[in-house]
């Protein structure tokens, strides 16, 4: 059976299960921190390099917290995640403030704290303006459209809600510099998931080359440019993990050829990935409820799409492997299912894996980022618990399951006792 490694044995599963029943999301820390690590050593000769980690990924302040020891900034596209930010001490210039179709009370909020604010239409200079007032540095993010190929996740730029085309950010900028602002950011956000790392590279160019132009035309200077996320984790086995190394050697080299030989100030150069974080260091553990054999067997989970969203609305591939089997061979093939009255509530299909009984434990990896945060209630599903393995062995909650009393606190029964059904009918 091909395998991933885990950084548990179902010894220390079993262990942790008496306190925390299944289903639970579980990160391992010490990886989670050897790969921050990692990336801030590849991009540490990348001029100003910042990281500002998307809080959509894994919003946990514990998580966050230890990201913000190692310098990471913080991605925030929602008021509840600049709140979050908060709540772990970041603010100023360590959050990137990136939304679309926003409120403004988000924008105020963000103005307040003194985040990087980044716009995602032209049209967004006077309604922050009107609502919040221009800071000090504003941002746009850049659409490319048919200049960059877009992946199979996020889509062909030129049919993205996000971002302004070539013409419109000269436009932009001059009506900023008008106004009076001096400071200027760029960013873009073109893919999701990708594991070709000149990718980014190219991104990187089309990015320096826009800016040039832009400086030299309008007499403006960039102070950052933000190259977006999107840097994919190996979801399948026999796959590779992208190397930071070399995507921080082509962008250094771009930057030479083009920042540095056209004569332009510094730039820094920040990213706003989530997923190559702390993707591979999450996994959430299940236990079969049931056994099913009809036209299919089926393996029924005491987890199902509340928990981990992925698989259900684009088929997306997480490896699973059976504790106490992995030297078993995979010859039974199953579709892995959850509870909801939904067909799509599976976390595999047609897949091969050891026979599975009733109370096998069964580890979903690649979990540690959009899984619990996308979770959701239909059906009255209540989301997990999230666990975090310390790198002493230990095991903190870090976030309870919900609860019945969860699912029902936003209803108010004692007004429905006086409600009259017969008004107006």
């Amino acid at each position: 059976m091909v395998s991933k490694d885990l950084p548990f044995t179902k010894e220390k599963i079993l262990e942790i299960m008496k306190k925390y029943p299944t289903p639970f999301h579980i990160y391992d820390e010490k990886a989670i921190m050897e790969n921050a690590r990692k990336m801030k050593a590849a991009f540490g000769k990348v001029p100003g390099f910042k990281e500002f980690f998307a809080i959509k990924a894994l919003p946990n302040p514990f998580i966050l917290k230890l990201l913000k020891k190692e310098g990471f900034g913080m991605d925030c596209s929602s008021l509840p995640e600049l709140i979050l930010a908060e709540k772990v001490g970041l603010i100023g210039e360590d959050i990137m403030f990136s939304s679309n179709d926003t409120p403004f009370e988000e924008f105020i909020r963000a103005r307040e704290i003194g985040a990087y604010i980044n716009l995602d239409d032209i049209s967004h200079v006077d309604y922050l303006e009107k609502y919040a007032g221009l800071p000090k540095v504003i941002c746009f993010r850049y659409n490319p459209g048919p200049l960059k190929g877009g992946n199979i996740l996020i889509g062909k730029p030129e049919e993205a809600k996000y971002g302004l085309t070539r013409d419109q950010l000269f436009e932009g900028y001059r009506i900023l510099r008008d106004r009076g602002i001096m400071r200027f950011g760029m960013h873009t956000m073109v893919a999701s998931n990708e594991l070709d790392s000149d990718y980014f590279i190219e991104t990187a160019r089309i990015l320096f080359e826009l800016i040039v132009e832009i400086s030299k035309e309008l007499d403006i200077t960039f102070e950052f440019v933000n190259l977006g996320g999107g840097i994919g984790i190996p979801y399948l086995p026999n796959q590779d993990p992208v190397s930071f190394e070399t995507i921080a050697g082509g962008v250094n080299e771009s930057y030479a050829s083009i920042i540095t030989a056209k004569g332009l100030p510094p730039l820094k150069v920040f990213l706003e990935c989530g997923r190559v974080i702390t993707g591979p260091y999450g996994y959430l553990i299940s236990q079969v409820r049931h056994i099913k054999h009809t036209y299919k067997d089926y393996v029924g989970m005491d987890s199902c799409m509340a928990n981990l969203m992925r698989p259900g609305i684009y088929g997306a591939y997480h490896h699973i492997t059976v504790l106490g089997k992995e030297k078993e061979d995979a010859i039974h093939k199953y579709d892995v299912t959850g509870s909801l009255c939904e067909n799509n509530d599976k976390f595999a299909v047609d897949r091969l894996l050891p026979e599975i009984k009733i109370g096998d434990i069964l580890v979903i990896h690649d979990t540690g980022a959009h899984g619990h945060s996308m979770g959701f209630n239909y059906n009255g599903k209540l989301r997990s618990a999230e666990l975090l393995l310390r790198g002493d062995g230990s095991v903190v909650q870090i976030r309870r399951p919900e609860i019945i009393d969860d699912y029902f606190a936003t209803l108010d029964f004692e007004a429905l006792k006086d409600f009259n059904v017969d008004v107006g009918l």
